[in-house]
């Protein structure tokens, strides 16, 4: 018996896809919308920036970037002084913190015993969450007076050859600054840090201490290559909170606008400016002139984030590119 013939394809009706439920689409737009809304907020505020200082970038044009002048009286301004203190102080403050932040992880991934490593993460977490003004506060009134005594006198005599080391020695400073900077980013640094340590397959460090690996050789060789992007995650992430930093800066840096070799002498940070001069702004130049400084640390920052998203890119290639 011969078998029905197919219908011919201009008969057929194409299948319908079934409507998505509402509340998927819900979902998604909303989703949808929420990312948009974090461009559309960076935007808004990389606008507002310009629109509000753009009387001080059409008078001092790309001259506000390197003049070192702030004279108020003279409405003479220059952004070069902020921004040598920002970036010193921020680097010096990533330089101290991370080999102890990523000292404290391996510790506590590698090496505490079990019953110091909830306590210990527990200070890590707890130094996290202290308020910016607190550690402003504890700089000034304790840590200050021990640099002015003790630390600062001996790097002037041991290392007072150096132009880093010279100068009064008043406890406030650009070097005071950077450790309160460090002491204030290492729990962020150390927090992803052993997060990212703990995420090591236990199979790849027993294998290498089957084969006679000492801790170091196995943190050196095994941790630290399977969590570099990780890592250098961490690092930026306590850079982007150093740059921003103001309270604590604006207590212990001293607030002086003028560039010097000497880490002991006092400096200034474009956020410490903003905080101790809105206040006294009056005229509309003077106004644009320090939101015009907002827009530099805005720009500053996201500089450093899209740097710092362009090295986790080129170590991720490398590592999916590397032979196995």
């Amino acid at each position: 018996m011969a078998e029905p013939s197919p219908a011919p394809a201009e008969n057929r009706r194409p299948s319908r896809k079934a409507p998505a439920p509402w509340g998927d689409i819900v979902f998604k737009g909303s989703t949808t919308a929420f990312a948009i809304l974090v461009l559309a907020l960076i935007g808004t505020i990389c606008v507002v920036l310009y629109s509000k200082g753009h009387l001080a970038i059409s008078t001092f044009g790309f001259k506000f970037l390197w003049n070192t002048a702030w004279d108020p009286v003279r409405e003479d301004f220059g952004a070069l002084p902020s921004i040598f203190g920002t970036v010193v102080s921020s680097l010096l403050a990533i330089l101290i913190a991370t080999p102890i932040s990523i000292g404290i992880a391996v510790f506590l991934t590698e090496m505490a015993p079990p019953w110091l490593q909830k306590p210990v993460g527990l200070g890590v977490e707890m130094l996290a969450a202290v308020p910016s003004i607190i550690y402003g506060m504890w700089g000034l009134f304790i840590f200050a007076p021990i640099m002015a005594r003790t630390v600062q006198p001996w790097l002037k005599s041991t290392l007072g050859f150096l132009p880093l080391f010279q100068g009064i020695p008043m406890g406030i400073g650009m070097l005071t600054a950077a450790i309160i900077l460090a002491i204030m980013i290492i729990p962020f640094i150390a927090s992803v840090s052993r997060d990212v340590f703990s995420l090591v397959p236990a199979m790849a460090k027993e294998s290498a201490y089957g084969l006679g690996a000492t801790t170091w050789e196995v943190i050196r060789g095994v941790v630290i290559p399977h969590t570099r992007s990780g890592l250098v995650g961490a690092v930026f992430l306590g850079l982007g909170r150093a740059l921003g930093e103001t309270m604590a800066v604006t207590f212990v840096i001293g607030n002086a606008h003028r560039i010097s070799a000497s880490l002991l002498n006092p400096s200034n940070t474009i956020a410490s400016t903003l905080a101790n001069e809105f206040s006294e702004a009056t005229s509309p130049l003077y106004i644009s002139s320090l939101i015009e400084l907002g827009l530099i640390l805005f720009l500053i920052t996201t500089t450093i984030l899209a740097l710092a998203k362009f090295m986790l890119w080129r170590i991720e290639a490398q590592v999916k590119g590397a032979p196995r």
